[in-house]
């Protein structure tokens, strides 16, 4: 098999496994919904196709198994409960380890037989003795047998994308009683054939209970490299025939095989028109059967371009994505050298084309950073299972609530966002959520709720966790972090001081290890992931009434809008998004014994002076500029030499050297070429400490 195709799948086949797990969760809390049924049955049947184009056949042959199960769901023969969905959900599992696998193949054989075993334990005995390579054949819901035409006309390229058409004809086969004609007259002669060339073309006569949407689901993989017509033969009254034959005609007319006389003349004595008209030699066969694929092409046009619409796209792989940021982050470093270069001489033509240069740059990186972004819900929907085996696990009754799925988030932020959302909603579960008979006794429902919400913030995702569960125990965090030596026995500590413990690595208020919790390496590794992404993260909390973790992101991690200042001789990149604004500060106007305080409209800031916090050398100047910012939810001013503006800035990953310097995130290059420093805000107040000393 094409190594290429086999990639296509694994990408495609991981997606439908997303829809197919999303769908089984909903049809568990609504198992009567129809089309939550078809949902799960649409995702089986793509899974399917697609597999078997790809030559997963074991993949393919597995999901026909549970397609045929889903299908007497569908008619009613077979009840949606817990023991339906866990073994659904197993057989997910199942088909993630075999499309992960190395060979199209692979997987745990025993599994799969153990997981088919349940499924036809399932089935009514009448259906689980049907024929060979499935549970048995499902009747529609009307239990009545229809006839078919069928016209399957593949492109001539069908072979060169790697499809085979018999695979198509098998799949009818087994959907009831098919005879398939191959037509050769397309066939060129022996020294005019080429072999990778499709000129054949088949009628088929298909009896089935299944329907013709059915039907149609066999080819929907193909449908822009084949042409298929499909008509009910078995329905043909007069009223019927009449309006059917006036379109053809019409079609006929069109296309200038028939006069209009000629028609009226033919629909006046009520016959069949196609028979009438081939009879009389007023057309040919040929020339119905194009006019008939032509009413068929035109009823299914719309329905194509409406699929066109939303499902549109092209798959580009991450790593193709991420070097043309790359390449737009130098663009952009190149375009603030020519306007730097621009500003020096006084030249206006030049200063025209720089300015163009500037506004197709910003334009071009707003594009390509909005090709990276997603919605946060693809992140979202995955945690719908982990509840759910979560609760289960521990006889808990839980409900997971998302909100503001919708909201975009760079792709690389998303990817690294996974695991410490999976810690945060653990540990809602296990630590915050009661036991329903608790809960009750509290005078709560016995079903306890998770809300995982995401919402813009400016130029950043604030994303919350919450649960409606007891709260965290202060008193239990206050004796744990006395046991660790973290906090003095007579120590004063603030409420906010005193939660952030649980953030300190190995620090944990479980009483015993399980499964779940226990070991103290959960919320360490939540706060390092979050800093990584040059996030910061918030916990609140009520007694009795849950907890709270905020976490705020920036929308993208390659190019953010900044503010350049100086102080000394080097230049430190502030992201723009915090800074509020800029005030100047002089000497005589620090209030109160240098306690570093500055007056802003009425209003009392601290402030950081740059200088001393990186150990700068010389004096600051008379005046100096204070910017004034907003981080951690906490508003504070940063003392600098010189603010100099706005500056796109592309960010560079810190050497090792800078690595563990705290208050700085990443660098990046100005137009001469100089490296600026971009500052972490955050990294800056805990430094700092500054918050419990502010005074009015």
């Amino acid at each position: 098999m094409n190594r290429q195709v086999s990639d296509t799948f694994r990408e495609e086949g991981l997606e439908i496994l997303g829809e197919f797990e999303e769908a089984l969760l909903e049809l568990e809390e609504r198992p009567t919904d129809g089309e939550g049924i078809d949902r799960v049955f649409r995702a089986l049947h793509t899974l399917k196709g697609s597999g078997s184009m790809a030559g997963f056949e074991a993949v393919a042959s597995f999901a026909h198994e549970l397609e045929t199960i889903f299908e007497m769901v569908r008619c009613g023969k077979i009840g949606v409960d817990r023991t339906l969905i866990n073994i659904t959900l197993a057989s997910r599992d199942q088909f993630r380890e075999m499309i992960d696998s190395a060979s199209e193949n692979a997987g745990d054989a025993q599994a799969v037989r153990q997981i088919i075993a349940s499924l036809r334990k399932l089935a009514p005995a009448e259906g689980a003795a049907g024929k060979k390579g499935g549970l048995g054949k499902a009747a529609s819901p009307a239990g009545e047998m229809e006839t078919y035409r069928l016209r399957f006309r593949p492109d001539p390229g069908l072979f060169r994308r790697g499809i085979n058409p018999l695979s198509l004809l098998h799949e009818l086969g087994r959907m009831g009683e098919c005879r398939s004609i191959a037509q050769s007259e397309n066939v060129p002669s022996l020294e005019n054939l080429d072999p990778e060339q499709c000129f054949l073309y088949w009628d088929i006569i298909l009896t089935t209970d299944q329907g013709m949407d059915a039907i149609r689901d066999v080819f929907i993989f193909v449908e822009d490299a084949v042409e298929i017509r499909i008509e009910l033969i078995d329905s043909d009254t007069l009223a019927e025939a009449e309006v059917e034959y006036k379109k053809l005609g019409e079609i006929l007319v069109e296309r200038g095989d028939l006069s209009i006389d000629d028609l009226q003349q033919v629909i006046s004595e009520r016959r069949r028109l196609g028979e009438t008209l081939v009879a009389s030699g007023l057309v040919s066969g040929t020339q119905i059967d194009s006019a008939l694929l032509e009413q068929e092409q035109v009823r299914q046009a719309r329905r194509r371009r409406q699929l066109i619409e939303t499902a549109s796209g092209i798959r580009v792989r991450s790593e193709k994505l991420d070097a043309l940021v790359d390449l737009v982050g130098e663009l952009v470093t190149v375009q603030a050298r020519l306007s730097q270069h621009t500003a020096s001489h006084n030249n206006a033509g030049l200063q025209l084309i720089s300015e163009e240069v500037e506004r197709l740059t910003w334009s071009l990186r707003d594009q390509v950073l909005g090709i990276r972004m997603l919605p946060i819900g693809t992140t979202f929907s995955r945690f719908r299972r982990l509840v759910r085996d979560l609760a289960e696990e521990l006889g808990k009754n839980i409900e997971l609530i998302t909100e503001g799925a919708e909201t975009e988030l760079d792709k690389t932020v998303i990817e690294h966002l996974g695991d410490p959302l999976v810690h945060l909603i653990r540990n809602g579960i296990d630590h915050g959520l009661e036991m329903p008979q608790v809960r009750q006794a509290a005078g709560k429902g016995k079903k306890g709720r998770i809300w995982l919400s995401a919402a813009q913030a400016g130029a950043n995702v604030l994303i919350e966790v919450r649960d409606d569960g007891r709260g965290l125990d202060r008193a239990a965090i206050r004796q744990r972090g006395i046991a660790q030596g973290l906090i003095g026995a007579e120590a004063e500590i603030g409420d906010r001081d005193l939660l952030n413990l649980i953030f300190l690595p190995g620090f944990s208020t479980a009483s015993s290890v399980t499964s779940v919790s226990g070991r103290g390496v959960g919320m360490d590794v939540v706060k390092r992931a979050v800093e990584a992404l040059r996030g910061s993260i918030e916990v609140q909390s009520r007694p009795g009434e849950g907890t709270t973790f905020q976490v705020l992101l920036p929308l993208t991690l390659a190019i953010i809008d900044g503010l350049l200042v100086r102080s000394a001789t080097s230049f430190y990149i502030l992201p723009l998004s915090a800074v509020e604004e800029c005030v100047q500060l002089r000497r005589q106007e620090v209030t109160g014994n240098d306690r570093r305080l500055v007056r802003v409209r009425d209003e009392i800031v601290p402030y950081i002076r740059l200088r001393e916090v990186f150990a700068l050398p010389g004096e600051a100047p008379p005046i100096e500029q204070v910017a004034i910012v907003n981080a951690d939810g906490q508003r504070f001013g940063l003392a600098v030499d010189a603010v100099i503006g706005g500056h796109q800035t592309v960010i560079k990953n810190l050497g090792r050297v800078f690595r563990d310097v705290a208050g700085l995130s990443g660098a990046t290059l100005l137009g001469d070429g100089t490296v600026a420093l971009i500052l972490d805000l955050q990294a800056i107040i805990r430094r700092q400490e500054i918050f419990e000393k502010k005074a009015i």
